[in-house]
């Protein structure tokens, strides 16, 4: 089983894109992609929509999720996160197989 987190950040004047980037260059992109269990981490930019980033966020199991979900580098992201005056929508999929 995997679970796959749709994350949409969506902000104003491109901060959504600037928080992206902080993401990457200060190396929580990395250490995320590092933990046990991380099978996919990676951001996206919708065509229609410039305010907005997604993070498709993909775990093997929720053991694994919810030990990424109690580590440090959550007070980071959303430490970024509030930097940046930044508004979340999550959407979560459950893979069976």
């Amino acid at each position: 089983m995997s679970l796959t987190i749709n994350i949409y950040y969506t902000g104003k004047d491109g901060s959504a894109r600037k928080f992206a980037e902080e993401m990457v260059s200060n190396g929580v992109v990395d250490r995320v992609r590092s933990e046990e269990g991380n099978e996919k981490y990676e951001y996206f930019f919708p065509m229609n929509d410039s305010e907005t980033v997604l993070l498709i966020d993909r775990w093997k199991n929720q053991e694994a999720l919810d030990i990424h979900h109690k580590s440090p580098m959550m007070k980071e992201i959303a430490d970024l996160r509030d930097k940046y005056h930044l508004h979340m929508r999550v959407e979560q999929f459950v893979d069976k197989q």
